[in-house]
């Protein structure tokens, strides 16, 4: 199991984390709860629509499943990555479409959103923001010492929620003192830097 640091009160409270993989077809969804700075993973898994179903149906089926994992779980944050351009249009307009509905299955549970470049995530679980589908599979299975299989979407999805944790933790480390003044580090300044190396 991962460690994270230590928040300012010496303690970091108990939180569920839920990562969400959006897709037309298959969406990845995994629960990380962090306690008393240790990483635990809750539960991970996929809902997959077959290409058959209309798009609507497909998209009901995402929101129920999500419905029923929150439900289950009671997330105290949901974490998903940012909207990329794609060339293809299409894929892009259907992959709006699945992030849409997991952004309502949250907001009506009146969960907190964040949303992390692909890059951002990648940094945080690998260290490296142009890492492999691969690479994140492996690091996410060893720092939450998951055995067995797991779907990509589905590691893609607990990638979401360890960048979600590592930034809460760290964001009130970024502010270092520089001439007697305060100097504000960005979280985009240290993707910049992890990204050089």
């Amino acid at each position: 199991m991962a460690q994270t640091p230590k928040s300012s009160a010496g303690r970091i409270n108990r939180e569920i984390i839920l990562g969400i993989d959006p897709g037309s077809l298959v969406t990845g969804w995994g629960l990380v709860e962090v306690e008393s700075n240790q990483l635990h993973c809750r539960s991970h898994g996929t809902i997959a629509s077959p290409a058959s179903l209309r798009l609507a149906e497909r998209l009901s089926q995402i929101y129920r499943g999500l419905h029923e994992v929150i439900e289950r779980y009671h997330p105290t944050a949901v974490s998903l990555e940012k909207v990329f351009f794609s060339r293809n249009v299409q894929s892009a307009l259907k992959l709006g479409q699945a992030r849409g509905v997991a952004l309502l299955a949250a907001a009506e549970h009146h969960i907190g959103i964040a949303e992390y470049s692909a890059a951002e995530i990648k940094v945080a679980v690998v260290g490296y923001g142009r890492a492999s589908k691969d690479q994140v599979q492996k690091m996410v299975c060893a720092l939450l010492c998951v055995r067995g299989a797991m779907r990509a979407d589905a590691a893609d999805a607990l990638a979401a929620a360890i960048c979600h944790i590592h930034r809460s933790a760290y964001q009130p480390m970024v502010m270092q003192p520089l001439n007697g003044r305060a100097k504000k580090t960005s979280w985009r300044d240290c993707l910049e830097l992890a990204m050089k190396r």
